[in-house]
């Protein structure tokens, strides 16, 4: 692991404390998985972002989801 220096106001140190004690966690543990989450999250918008930028550029004909209606329907019993 490589360690880096980060600066945090008071207030949002003073919560990363509070948690990390809470959790029973160091600072470092925390803010490592609060990064790891933030990364998450940000890529899966930006994969949201491109999956609507394709359909707005090739949007669903109206009739393409009825093909499917009688896949998706649930069998008669």
């Amino acid at each position: 692991m490589e360690t880096i220096q980060v600066v945090l106001d008071k207030e949002l140190l003073h919560a990363t404390n509070k948690v990390a004690r809470r959790m029973k966690a160091n600072r470092s543990a925390l803010v490592r998985e609060a990064l790891r989450e933030h990364l998450r999250r940000l890529e899966i918008r930006a994969r949201e972002d491109q999956e609507r930028e394709a359909y707005m550029k090739h949007p669903q004909d109206r009739n393409e989801a009825r093909m499917w209606e009688s896949v998706a329907a649930w069998p008669d019993e």
